[in-house]
């Protein structure tokens, strides 16, 4: 029988404990584990989400990875490569890798009777992934395009169509200049749809259609193109897939003249993922600092707790107890209170974070934030880690204070009382 349990046990359950003091002092421990671990799910649920949801904005607009050509300059007027690349049957055969789409862009000009405005029109063909643009379309629908003739819809985002003044079914009129060529090129092409993602950067440059209309302006065969787009299944892996898919270009670059190079997202952009980065570094203060706040909170209740029962740890000497057997009976019952506390916090932290999952009841300014909403990932995972690690640190910084029951003496506290 363990005697350190089961003491611990009927001192937690006792209702004659209430008329201590140390009651109203453990209250106030609990009540700030509990309050600190609620503070630790939100944090961790709402930082983990607002970056998932930012990160798959940006991937939706250029996917994970991309391979272009290798002569490219860092703009989006690429030079062409083949669609038909030999190893793209070997890329395909990497587990990390979801899908492999082809794109084109090419940098012009929207012009109004009252505005002008810079963009990028991208295009993709009739096997591309409409899923991302298709959940933040706001009205319309995606290009509906085919193999064989060419499309004359777009899709232009909510800001750019304000911006100008356009609207669902209008034709836009663009502008487009080519290398050598005095004259620009222009293009009329009707709106079907208008998206808006909340990434104002992304919103007010891209417009999206059919690759033909890029490979007729840039006179392009049909089989050229910017470059292929690589989804990859798991994000924290993409470097170790990009080396992969670098490593069949190589071998296909040295067997051809051209020289393909590839490109993962977080390159492209590392302003925003920089960014991202900062925010791990706000959650781990909040951690530590509420994990600290806890452990003070319980190291006072168990002082008090050890000064109030001064006279059971004095009976239990003389009856033979050692000191380590008493520190185990009060570290049973810290753990047991601890436990209290905790199981309030889950249940605050994880009611707030799945009605704001739910229901979005608090809204962003997105121009800002990105988002309209705050977002939020429920992950048992990180449920997980958050209450071992709380409960292991919290108990850790008991041990020390708990060597002040070695400090008491049986025969004062027994001939005191």
């Amino acid at each position: 029988m363990n005697t350190e349990l089961f003491i611990a046990r009927r001192l937690f359950f006792d209702k004659t404990n209430k008329k201590f003091l140390s009651q109203k002092i453990i209250r106030i421990a609990l009540f700030g584990i509990a309050l600190g671990l609620a503070v630790m799910i939100i944090s961790v649920a709402v930082v983990t989400g607002f970056k998932k949801e930012v990160r798959n904005k940006v991937i939706g607009f250029g996917s994970h990875i991309q391979v272009v050509n290798f002569d490219s300059r860092n703009s989006y007027e690429l030079s062409p490569i083949s669609s038909n690349q030999p190893f793209l049957q070997k890329i395909k055969t990497v587990d990390e890798i979801k899908s492999v789409q082809v794109f084109a862009t090419k940098p012009g000009m929207i012009k109004t009777d009252e505005s002008i405005q810079g963009i990028v029109l991208k295009g993709v063909d009739s096997r591309y992934d409409w899923s991302f643009f298709g959940k933040n379309m706001i009205a319309g629908r995606v290009p509906e395009l085919n193999d064989s003739a060419r499309v004359n819809e777009i899709i232009i985002s909510e800001q750019l169509a304000n911006l100008l003044k356009l609207s669902l079914n209008n034709f836009a009129v663009f502008y487009f200049i080519n290398e050598n060529e005095i004259n620009p090129r222009m293009l009329q092409l009707k709106i079907c749809g208008i998206y808006r993602t909340g990434l104002e950067e992304f919103d007010k440059l891209f417009v999206l259609g059919d690759i033909k209309q890029i490979q007729r302006i840039n006179n392009w065969k049909p089989n050229e193109i910017s470059g292929f787009e690589i989804e990859v299944a798991n994000f924290s892996k993409i470097d170790e897939t990009e080396q992969q898919i670098r490593n069949a270009t190589i071998d296909y670059s040295e067997k051809s003249k051209s020289v393909l190079r590839t490109e993962n997202i977080t390159r492209m952009y590392p302003q925003i993922f920089d960014w991202l980065k900062i925010l791990d570094m706000n959650v781990w203060v909040i951690l530590i600092l509420m994990t600290l706040v806890a452990g003070f909170n319980m190291i006072s209740g168990l002082l008090v707790l050890i000064l109030e029962r001064s006279r059971m740890i004095g009976v239990l000497k003389a009856m033979g107890s050692r000191n380590w057997s008493i520190r185990k009976t009060f570290l049973y019952l810290s753990f047991f209170l601890t436990g209290r506390g905790m199981l309030w916090g889950n249940l605050i932290g994880i009611l707030l974070i799945l009605f704001q999952k739910y229901f979005n009841i608090i809204h962003l300014d997105p121009v800002t934030y990105y988002v309209d909403f705050v977002p939020i990932n429920f992950s048992l995972f990180h449920l997980l880690l958050l209450n071992i690690g709380s409960i292991a640190i919290t108990l850790t910084m008991l041990i020390v204070p708990s060597l002040l029951v070695s400090k008491i003496s049986p025969e004062k506290t027994i001939r005191f009382d």
